[in-house]
This record gives C-alpha cells, structure tokens and sequence, in this order.
C-alpha cells in the first residue's frame, strides 16, 4: 500500500508539471488596476483581452454606484442561509421575473454561481433511468455534472448532427429499456473555440426522438440575439430549449446565474437543487447589481453595438492578415498558431513583456499538441486604437514564430 500523496508528488498532472516555470506568469497571472480594455502586468500597461466583460459594465459609473449603494445598505452577508430556509426575497424573486422576461421562458431561478449551477442542473434533471447524449466539447462544468449522472451517458463528436442521431439512437435503445427519457446537453456558444452550438439543428431533431434540450449560454447571453438573450434567439429556436443557463459572469460582469425554463420544471429544480438547497443565498449587493446590470442589457442596445463595431474590426484585420481564427461564430476570438508549449511561453512573453498586449494561452491538453491558441477576448471598452496596436504586435510575433526565434529561446523550458 503506498501513501495517496505518492501519486501526486509523481505526477503533477498535464498543466501543473510547468508549475516552477509557470506560476505567476503564465499560469495565476495578477492583472491590475480598475477592469477595461488597459490594465497593468508585472509594473506595464497591458491591452487586456483576457477578461470576461463583454459590455463593458465592470467598471461602468452607473453599476459602480449601484454595487456601492448596495454593499452600504446590506453589507456583503445579507441575506444569510440557503434560499429554501432563510436566505430569499422580494429581490430575488424581482431578478427571477425578468430574467425570465428577458429570455422568453415562464420562469428563472437564480443561482449562486455558474459552474456549481449548471453541475446541480444536471443532476437534478435526471435520474438512474434516464440517458445524458452531450457535445464532446462541452465546458468543464458539463462534463462534471454529467460524471454525477448514475445511468447512460453518450458523447456527440462536436457540433456533428449525424453523431448525435447515432448517439440518440443509441440511446432510445436504453431507455425502451429503462423506461427513462434523454436529455440533450449543448453549449450556445463554445467558450473556447467561439462556435455557436448547432441549436436549431438539434432542436429539429426534438420531435422524431423525444429528448429534452438544456443550453449552457454563457457566452451568448448578452451577446447574440436581436435583444441579446442568446444563442437561442439569435438561431431562431429559443422556444425549443427546455432549460435555459446563463452566468452573470460574461456579459454582466458579476457573481453568479440563473435557469429558465416552464415553471413547473423551475419550480421542481428548486426543491432539488443540492448546490442551491444546501448553500448560502446569493447575497443582496450581487442581486442589486444584477437588476442594474440587466436593466442596462435592456435599454442600451449601444453596448452590445459597440461590442460587436469592436469584434468585427479585430476579426477582420486578424482574417485579412492571414491568421486562422478557426470557424468562430461569436466574440470569443481564438488565434491559432502551429508550436510547443515551450514556444508558446516564450511567445507570449514576449507579446506581453514587449508589446504590450495581454491575452490568454491554450495549449495542449486542452487543444492537440503542436497548437498554440491565443484567444482574445473583445469589449465595448476597446477601441481602434487597442485593435490596431494588437494586429501589428500578432503580425510580428508570427514573424518571430516561424524564423525560429522562440524555438531557439524555448530550449531551457523545453528540458522542464
């Protein structure tokens, strides 16, 4: 019998064996000063294109007053217990209703956060008889919720409709079985390659094979669509989706999420939820917040504007210069270069040390070995000048890449 740390101190996994020369830089980097397109890394100013806020809001005036408003008059613990014992109110129930409104479903519950969410969804959705058929791309949260699921659970190669008619086949064979039904999970926009999920195809396919549909639209929600509810919408298929997901964490620049769905199916998520039932409430200034946030997503169709004047500037400066942006159908932007993870780190070093431009780095196992994706993440608080600076600081770093410049400089990182 060996000690359980053995295993650990053996193998630090995939990412956390280039901890010594990843940490602080690469992996836990420290973005400073107040949230926009300009921020400071290590003492330097920095484009920023690694943070989640779409609109813009994060360090808006009108939500900066709101949080401030809020935070004096309830303090950060109000309300205190789990929503089901003491922690809900009128608030709550306000946010519920018109996230609701917003997104064209009967009903909302809002959750604390977006990945314990989605997770607890899931798992209250289904039993032991029923079978999950989901996109093999799936966000990490999904794939956790998921690996709860006591029965069948069939993967779809992504975004391939004729994969997920052979897997819900497969799975009307189980549940003739069981006596179950089949849940259908896909994402409306894939964080990391910018796809939308092939909603309206799926939801075609409702009829002839009896499944129910959640969509995890992070990353549309506030974003696409003609009012901005979401991939849904912008597909012309929100009445298919069954049960609807969102965070606050993209477009509205907070804590936590919501599902939208019938109300009975709401009203028996409730009851059921454990990361809802067992947990704190959301506390007062987030829900506050919230309100505004929305409120603004509303009644200011100019930020989602400004968002998308700014995504289709960089998109198409990225395309007309030759880099491969992959099939994205969203502002999420990734850029993906061919070279090691050691290349990788020097490359982005260099953007970051002498350009001037902060974005995140993918690499394997996330993607396939010899990939380097740099994905870039758009606001409506960049401007020309952001994008322009950035175009030409990409430009030169290819440059770099494909003389050998990194790979001759990545070779102390490379014996890691």
């Amino acid at each position: 019998m060996s000690d359980l740390f053995d295993r650990i101190r053996a193998n630090k996994g995939p990412l956390g064996k280039w901890a010594s020369v990843a940490e602080g830089y690469f992996a836990f980097p420290k973005l400073e000063g107040p949230i926009s397109n300009r921020m400071h890394f290590q003492g330097k100013e920095v484009i920023t294109w690694s943070v989640n806020d779409y609109l813009g809001l994060a360090n808006h005036p009108e939500v900066r007053k709101v949080d401030a408003e809020a935070a004096a008059e309830y303090g950060s613990a109000y309300p205190m217990g789990a929503r089901l014992m003491s922690g809900h109110t009128s608030l709550h129930e306000q946010l519920q209703d018109e996230l609701a409104a917003f997104v064209g479903k009967e009903a909302a519950y809002v959750l604390n956060f977006g990945y314990q969410g989605i997770l607890s969804t899931i798992d209250s959705l289904v039993s032991k008889n029923d079978v999950i058929v989901y996109d093999v791309d799936s966000h990490a949260c999904i794939v956790d919720g998921v690996r709860l699921h006591l029965g069948k659970r069939f993967t779809f190669q992504h975004n391939d409709i004729d994969s997920l008619e052979k897997n819900l086949v497969r799975a009307q064979r189980v549940v003739q079985e069981t006596g179950g039904g089949i849940l259908v999970i896909s994402e409306g926009v894939f964080g990391m390659r910018g796809e939308q999920g092939r909603l309206r195809e799926i939801a075609a396919l409702k009829e002839k094979y009896n499944f129910r549909l959640l969509v995890d639209d992070a990353h549309g929600f506030g974003t696409l669509g003609a009012t901005g509810a979401g991939a849904g919408e912008e597909q012309g298929i929100q009445d298919d989706i069954d049960v609807y997901f969102a965070t606050f964490a993209k477009s509205m620049a907070s804590t936590g999420s919501f599902i939208a769905a019938d109300k009975e199916i709401i009203d028996y998520l409730k009851y059921n939820m454990r990361s809802q039932v067992f947990a704190k409430s959301l506390q007062m200034v987030l829900v506050k917040g919230a309100l505004k946030r929305l409120e603004m997503l509303r009644t200011m169709p100019e930020l989602k504007n400004k968002l998308w004047e700014n995504v289709d500037a960089l998109q198409s400066g990225l395309r007309e210069r030759g880099f491969d942006l992959g099939t994205t159908q969203s502002c999420v932007t990734p850029v993906y270069l061919k070279g090691t993870i050691p290349e990788a780190m020097v490359l982005v070093k260099d953007l970051r040390d002498n350009y001037g431009i902060f974005c995140s780095i993918v690499v394997y196992p996330v993607i396939p070995k010899g990939l380097i994706l740099l994905r870039l993440i758009p606001t409506a608080s960049h401007n020309l000048e952001d994008i322009n600076e950035t175009l030409e600081a990409f430009s030169s770093i290819r440059e770099k890449l494909s003389n050998g410049i990194y790979e001759r400089l990545s070779a102390k990182i490379a014996q890691v």
